[in-house]
């Protein structure tokens, strides 16, 4: 009787299962290496951003302002550019004579501290462009104004909010200060804005935009939770999208307090 060869080797089912293990492993590497490329990034504009906030602070206290200044209240920001004439470039980083590839701008708030006091809350924000036409919305005349107008570079602008008896204690509703010029506001806080109450200078992030209704809003904490007057309307400050859509131009808030 002859006796038959003997087959060495892999069948084809084996190799399928071979060739899908190695699938699955690439796959899990690359989203890997795609999330660390993502965090390095982050990583990398928060150095940027916490750089430029302590260039902006440096700037501040070399142009300074008046403590005494009727615009600085104690119970609400104001925006540093109605306190001290400062030129426009200043607010540019990196801040390089002649530079004309500079990514990033900061913009500041103040409020006092005190009725008499020479201490100032400042809350700096560092900002990237998302181009050089891009345009963002802000305020006509000035923080107390309701009329939006485009700008060249971000800033952040006062939105009012407001939290009903039958909402969560971590869940406000966006007001639309004009409701005739076809602009929703609601879309300036959209995942992962980050906002700044007026009056107490505390920062909270969206965490989530519901979609229905889409002016109402979930953060990481309670709004002022304890505080038995939260409920109504107030002010927070956010920086806007740009006009044409994309993500936050927002890097990063920084605050401080000085003494003048």
């Amino acid at each position: 009787m002859k006796k038959q060869p003997r087959q060495d080797g892999f069948s084809l089912l084996e190799t399928l299962l071979a060739v899908s293990t190695l699938a699955v492993g690439m796959v899990f590497v690359a989203g890997t290496f795609m999330a660390g490329i993502y965090f390095t990034s982050l990583s990398t504009e928060r150095t940027i951003a916490a750089v430029a906030s302590d260039e902006a602070l440096v700037k501040i206290r070399l142009y300074g302002l008046d403590p005494s200044d009727p615009n600085l209240e104690t119970d609400e920001f104001v925006s540093y550019e109605k306190l001290t004439t400062i030129p426009t470039d200043e607010f540019l980083y990196p801040s390089l004579a002649g530079d004309t590839a500079r990514q990033y701008s900061w913009r500041a708030l103040c409020k006092r501290l005190g009725a008499d006091s020479h201490l100032v809350q400042v809350a700096v924000f560092v900002c990237r462009h998302a181009g050089t036409d891009a345009r963002y919305w802000v305020r006509a005349s000035g923080d107390g104004s309701p009329e939006l107008e485009q700008a060249d570079l971000p800033r952040p602008l006062r939105i009012r909010i407001t939290q009903s008896a039958g909402s969560a204690a971590d869940e406000v509703s966006i007001i639309d200060s004009v409701t005739s010029d076809q602009i929703d506001e609601y879309t300036f806080a959209n995942d992962g804005a980050t906002l700044l109450d007026d009056q107490t200078g505390q920062i909270y992030r969206v965490l989530q935009r519901y979609r229905e209704p889409p002016e109402r809003i979930k953060l990481d904490r309670p709004w002022r939770d304890g505080d038995a007057d939260a409920r109504g309307e107030a002010w927070v400050w956010v920086v806007p999208p740009p006009v044409a859509g994309g993500r936050s131009p927002l890097v990063a808030v920084y605050q401080e307090v000085l003494r003048f």
